[in-house]
């Protein structure tokens, strides 16, 4: 199995060259080196200036890394809360829906166990937004009023 990360580096070193410097000033430096020590020197990816950021198609694990880099360094005290929010919601809908799904009351019924044979779709897929895309849309915004502040 492909270790994908250093690609998604080599994504976000390419994106922080169009980020303000007083943004990746707040970003610590043991983390930008580590982007750029273990970042796949050889795989080939640019920035298409044209399209805005949630246009680029960027690796999952990218759109991970940049969450967490807006999350953690980025956001506001209030923007940390409703992400938080959003989701200790998730989670929670998710836990209720396995709770639902595969009470431990009943999954040693016969039919509850037929219908797990007939029915194996593990692993469950969460159909509300993914986590780094809410926080994909976030970053578009903050990055908006940066550009906006600049002008």
């Amino acid at each position: 199995m492909e270790n994908i990360y250093p690609k998604a580096y080599k994504e976000i070193i390419e994106i922080l060259n169009f980020v303000p410097e007083e943004s990746i000033n707040k970003i610590p430096k043991s983390v930008l080196d580590t982007f750029k020590t273990k970042m796949d020197i050889n795989y080939n990816f640019t920035i298409d200036l044209n399209k805005k950021i949630d246009e680029l198609e960027l690796l999952d694990e990218t759109k991970a890394i940049l969450a967490n880099i807006f999350l953690d360094y980025w956001a506001t005290p209030s923007q940390k809360e409703k992400i938080n929010n959003i989701n200790n919601y998730a989670r929670k809908e998710l836990n209720e829906y396995k709770e639902s799904k595969y009470s431990k009351e009943d999954i040693f019924k016969n039919d509850k166990i037929k219908n797990v044979e007939k029915h194996i779709d593990l692993p469950i897929e969460n159909e509300k937004e993914k986590f780094y895309t809410r926080i994909l849309k976030l970053i578009k915004k903050f990055l908006h009023k940066i550009d906006r502040g600049s002008k």
